[in-house]
């Protein structure tokens, strides 16, 4: 019998799984609350997975699925529920995996941002990198950034993604998104061309290589306000990540770029609540003078000693964030340890805080 894929889709909405997995010797399988749940139904051939891929796969993927192996994109499915999807090889079959996009923008008190975070999007130009393991909900948090600068001002965004994830309906601003793949080659291609747009605010989806990331410093220092990703987490690892790609000759004046163009690093952890559903923890480094020094000065191992303190500018350690999380109920000592950047000391903390943990 065909797999009803629609149906299984329905169920991923209705019950507002995260993912949904199609992979060949096991029935295809949810992600809930951070953890996988299979379906109760017989495991799924290589005819079936071949039947997803068919069934969701845009025409003009199919070429680039038979060529190279896999292909990403976007899936629209009912009542304006989409899917991030790749297609992909594995063991001379086919695989699934399809992340169900949040059908409508997020606030800040439900994503749990600091409202700090409002200040900086005020500002006329600089570079703020969203950073985080994958499904930590970084694309999450820049669709809620975006979506306050187009409600409270009149600029002209344009995103860069790959694919398009939320869509932006024209308010006070004007959005133009732009999906590499189909309207623009490459992300480090779209940050360039963008220049000559008329931007104010540049969202690059993903700095993936050293074009990208010049490209992204370049934008943010004529006087645009950009926004990226990372996948990394901590603040001070993003900063020496961003360093560390380019040649040992330019690192220098990566530094001095940096230390002029970045805003902040907002690093984020997804955690199982407490209860269900999921929490967002965040590592929040705001530039200020003194860190801006350190960066020149290729201090940056110091600075997670000026977010300590900062606290009076918005900043707050990921591991200080955790603390809170548990101190008030909400996530298990287990899942705190497991995200903590210095498991030790935060374990440290939690006994100071909580004499009986």
């Amino acid at each position: 019998m065909a797999l009803d894929v629609d149906n299984i889709l329905r169920m991923v909405v209705s019950r507002n799984c995260s993912d949904i997995h199609f992979h060949v010797g096991r029935p295809p399988t949810v992600r809930l609350d951070g953890r996988l749940r299979s379906f109760d139904m017989p495991s799924l051939t290589p005819e079936d997975t071949r039947d997803v891929m068919k069934s969701v796969a845009p025409e003009r993927c199919l070429p680039e699925i038979e060529e190279q192996g896999g292909a990403d994109f976007a899936y629209p499915f009912e009542n304006g529920a989409r899917f991030r999807t790749a297609v992909y090889n594995q063991r001379g079959n086919i695989s699934v995996v399809m992340r169900l996009l949040p059908d409508r923008m997020m606030t800040f008190e439900q994503i749990g941002l600091p409202m700090s975070i409002k200040n900086l999007l005020l500002k006329p130009r600089g570079l703020v990198l969203v950073t985080g393991p994958t499904g930590s909900g970084k694309t999450t948090t820049l669709a809620t950034m975006i979506d306050f600068i187009n409600v409270e001002q009149d600029r002209h965004i344009i995103t860069i993604e790959d694919p398009i994830e939320y869509y932006h309906q024209h308010k006070k601003s004007i959005v133009s998104q732009r999906e590499v793949g189909v309207d623009v080659g490459t992300f480090g291609q779209a940050t360039i061309k963008a220049l000559r747009q008329d931007p104010d605010v540049v969202l690059v989806g993903e700095m993936r290589d050293l074009d990208t990331m010049e490209a992204a410093i370049m934008a943010a220092e004529t006087g645009h306000l950009v926004f990226s990703t990372l996948h990394t987490t901590g603040a001070s690892k993003t900063v020496n990540r961003i360093i560390d790609a380019f040649p040992m000759q330019q690192q220098e004046q990566i530094r001095t770029q940096l230390s002029t163009g970045l805003l902040a690093v907002i690093s984020q952890e997804l955690l199982p609540k407490i209860g269900g559903g999921r929490v967002a923890a965040f590592e929040i480094m705001v530039m200020t003078s003194s860190i801006a020094h350190l960066v020149r000065e290729n201090q940056v191992h110091k600075i997670n000693s000026d977010i300590q303190t900062g606290k009076r500018h918005g900043m707050v350690l990921l591991d200080d964030f955790l603390l809170d999380l548990y101190r008030n109920g909400k996530v298990e000592f287990a899942e705190a340890m497991k995200r903590a950047q210095d498991p030790s000391i935060l374990q440290d903390k939690i006994k100071q805080a909580i004499p009986d943990a």
